[in-house]
């Protein structure tokens, strides 16, 4: 046995008895030892010079016929790599953003007049796929005007020549990225117009049909229902309506956009059609500046009134976000 081993085999230390630093040592030591006992046993087996046919006796290990080299290994189990931990996509936080805008002239002399107009908008996400936005647009002018005594003497006395305020609010719920679901409710007094009150409730499919880094285009169209009061014929109108929107936002620098919302409800007793134009210069990140333009229109109106109605505003605008 010393001969046909030459080694010395000693008893391998367990994992608890040795360092932990020389276990992973011992593997390749382990490997190099029982390649050269298993060289060497097949060097010190006998020559087969017998003829053929008969089997030389060989020593064997184990079971018969087999050389079985038999090395002590001491292997430290290696630990399972941890799985990846699953992490769920963060949802937004609710955000509400808005802005509002406010303009006023006046002018003394011989005549005086004053006009203020005033809109806000706000508009809330809830993290999820609801939108819900409103806003509030109102008018109000007043002007000096001659009167005319019975005596035939004239004065100058003063009277309101236009009070308006328009309420507007709409639920967007998200169908997809583009693709949206809304409910759109308008009111309207309108102490100088056609129609003293107009109130109408849709429901519409909007599409965002264009959208880059510079601006975005949507579209919005549904069936709805409008009430309107005529003050000309005194009466009350109710019927279905079609309801189309068109809102467009492009940015034509860093600081200078342009905004155009087109608002059209068609039924049997008259069309209204409102348009909203606008540019604003940014001043900050709070303040801007905003020329707009107004034009309202309803096809059905007394003979002796216009059927549209334009107006101009520059006004100082207040953005939160």
């Amino acid at each position: 046995m010393q001969k046909l081993f030459p080694f010395t085999f000693r008893p391998v230390p367990t994992e608890a008895a040795m360092p932990r630093s020389t276990v992973p040592a011992l593997l390749p030591l382990a490997l190099l030892a029982g390649l050269a006992v298993t060289a060497h046993a097949q060097d010190a087996q006998p020559r087969n010079d017998k003829a053929p046919g008969e089997h030389p006796a060989t020593k064997t290990f184990g079971k018969e016929g087999t050389a079985v080299p038999v090395v002590a290994m001491a292997v430290r189990p290696i630990a399972e790599a941890p799985e990846p931990a699953h992490t769920e996509t963060p949802v937004p936080a609710p955000r509400l953003t808005g802005g509002g805008e406010l303009g006023f002239s006046s002018t003394h002399g011989n005549r005086s007049t004053e006009s203020f107009n005033g809109r806000l908008d706000l508009t809330y996400a809830d993290g999820g796929p609801w939108r819900h936005s409103g806003s509030l647009f109102g008018l109000y002018s007043r002007s000096d005007y001659n009167r005319t005594l019975e005596d035939g003497s004239v004065v100058q006395d003063r009277r309101t020549t236009a009070k308006r305020y328009t309420v507007n609010a709409n639920s967007a719920y998200l169908m997809d990225e583009r693709g949206t679901l809304n409910t759109s409710v308008r009111h309207e007094e309108d102490d100088f117009g056609t129609y003293s009150r107009q109130q109408s409730l849709s429901l519409s499919y909007g599409n965002r049909v264009v959208e880059n880094e510079r601006g975005h285009l949507d579209l919005q169209v549904g069936p709805g229902f409008r009430r309107s009061h005529d003050t000309v014929e005194n009466r009350t109108e109710s019927g279905f309506i079609g309801r189309g929107l068109v809102d467009m936002r492009y940015a034509l620098s860093e600081n200078t956009e342009i905004v155009n919302k087109l608002l059209v409800e068609s039924g049997q007793y008259n069309t209204f059609a409102q348009n909203d134009l606008g540019v604003s210069v940014t001043m900050n990140s709070h303040l801007a500046l905003k020329a707009g333009w107004q034009a309202r229109h309803n096809s059905d109106v007394a003979p002796d009134i216009k059927k549209t109605d334009t107006l101009t505003t520059m006004n100082v605008v207040y953005r939160f976000k």
